[in-house]
């Protein structure tokens, strides 16, 4: 299979995948699952087979439509999108064998329509990764709102359809409001939407024009969960948990600071911001949403909203490092991407598997919990620790390459922001740990053990992966150097 077969291959699989899922689950749930977990393999043989070319060098492309002269909906493999998408090829799979345990587990209904569209939603966002142009980007950025509306919609009352709604609602406008005026505008101005290393705008715009376009570009993308376009986060988590690590660590969340950092590098140009002092506020936008989120997490009772919130800022910290415009920063930005998507993935399939053992819901239920569910509490220590950043969990390098970027640009704003989060990251994530491993289990509550196997599995595996990118990080590094090369 070529290089370019091969891009395409990895968006229609899902695709093809969904349709199979819908069929398949007509006759036995089983045949269905089965079909799910294959397609899932099959992806990720597809986009990591594309690393080979990646690595020698190659930025293999398609064309695939042009709608007219200078639109065309293109593909196009580079460091960036070849990072997000075997990310989240490969956390597919993992969360595919996580939902059997718990959607069976939790005897959820509607199940072939849930893995339907979670297929939908992966074949977006194979589009997004893989988007050659501004154009194509958006059109998958879409598509991947509407494919993760029903998910989050799931299960069907009243207030979970309207928190759904908010969800739609907030994504829809930002990117049809902002967004899609900010694609307009840059046609307009360099004649083209296409992605090209050290960017497209230099010469182009200047002054404050340049940080208005960014504006629009960053409250457009609303999945990046930039304060103040982040009400949909927290709204999102009346949705299962398979779909709240979707939206957090797989796919949704992830589209948004990976969308901001491509239009950065590729659109923008890291120098032609440095350069360009309009710029400079996005640096203290995600600091701001980094500091208020971790103060908000901390008053959260309830264990997803405080994810919820995590995320919001965790993933700051990418925006914050694409916005310090060094190269070790930018490093850090992909490098974390990763990390917290291990972390953020163990931390929500934990809470999950709390909940399909024992029906709980809220903090202070957790004390003692560390007994009866071991293999679980201890996944979750795993990915508290990484979101603190603790060593030799994957969260430590991340932010140790986005300090060192922060001290190569002498930006203490951005120092005093990492360590200041630290600080509230340990604040909230430590007393729960010391609640479910020291503090006795209240009295009357309900006996049980481990979840399901399935679910269990899955997030221990990715409680080890979350240990073993501390040590195994090369790989990353190096595809990612690939894109900071050509920045120096």
């Amino acid at each position: 299979m070529s290089p370019e077969t091969a891009i395409l291959v990895a968006i229609s699989l899902p695709l093809a995948g969904a349709l199979a899922i819908a069929l398949s689950g007509r006759i036995h749930p089983n045949l269905r699952e089965g079909v799910t977990l294959a397609t899932a393999a099959a992806l990720i043989w597809v986009v990591w087979g594309l690393l080979p070319t990646l690595m020698a060098g190659g930025r293999p492309a398609v064309e695939v439509s042009q709608i007219m002269p200078g639109l065309t909906i293109a593909f196009r493999v580079e460091p960036l999108g070849m990072l997000f998408a075997a990310l989240a090829s490969g956390l597919w799979l993992i969360n595919s064998i996580y939902s059997i345990g718990y959607m069976r587990g939790n005897a959820e209904k509607n199940q072939t329509r849930f893995y339907v569209c979670f297929a939908l939603s992966l074949a977006a966002t194979m589009g997004v990764a893989f988007s050659g142009n501004l154009l194509t980007l958006f059109l998958f950025y879409e598509l991947l709102t509407l494919s993760t509306y029903p998910l989050v919609a799931h299960k069907g009352d009243e207030a979970t359809v309207r928190s759904a709604r908010v969800y739609l609602g907030i994504l829809l406008s930002t990117s049809i409001g902002l967004f899609l005026p900010a694609i307009i505008w840059t046609y307009m101005v360099a004649g083209t939407g296409d992605f090209v290393l050290g960017g497209i705008l230099s010469g182009k715009l200047a002054g404050p024009e340049v940080g208005l376009l960014l504006g629009l570009f960053v409250y457009g993308i609303g999945k990046a969960a930039v304060m103040p376009a982040h009400r949909w986060l927290p709204a999102a988590m009346v949705a299962p948990t398979p779909v709240s690590a979707l939206l957090h660590a797989v796919a949704v969340v992830k589209t948004g600071v990976f969308a901001i950092t491509k239009i950065i590098v590729y659109i923008f140009g890291v120098d032609f911001l440095f350069a360009t002092p309009s710029s400079g506020w996005l640096l203290y936008v995600a600091a701001f949403t980094i500091i208020v989120a971790s103060l908000v997490a901390l008053r959260q009772t309830n264990i997803k909203r405080l994810l919820a919130y995590s995320t919001i800022a965790q993933l700051s910290y990418v925006v914050m490092a694409a916005a310090i415009l060094k190269p070790l920063a930018e490093v850090g930005a992909a490098i974390h991407m990763v990390a917290h998507a291990f972390g953020k993935i163990t931390l929500f399939f934990a809470a999950g598997a709390i909940y399909v053992a024992s029906k709980k819901t809220e903090i202070y239920q957790l004390r003692g919990i560390g007994r009866r569910m071991p293999w679980t509490m201890a996944a979750f220590t795993i990915g508290a620790l990484s979101m603190i950043g603790v060593p030799p969990t994957a969260g430590f390098v991340s932010k140790w390459y986005i300090l060192a970027g922060a001290f190569e640009a002498e930006n203490l704003v951005a120092v005093f922001t990492i360590i200041a989060s630290t600080v509230l990251n340990a604040a909230y994530f430590l007393p729960i740990l010391y609640m479910a491993w020291f503090e006795r289990e209240e009295p009357g509550g309900k006996e049980h053990g481990e979840a399901p196997f399935a679910a269990v599995l899955a997030l221990c595996i990715t409680a080890l992966l979350t240990l073993g990118f501390f040590l195994f990080n090369g790989p990353v590094i190096e595809l990612e150097s690939q894109v900071v090369r050509g920045l120096t």
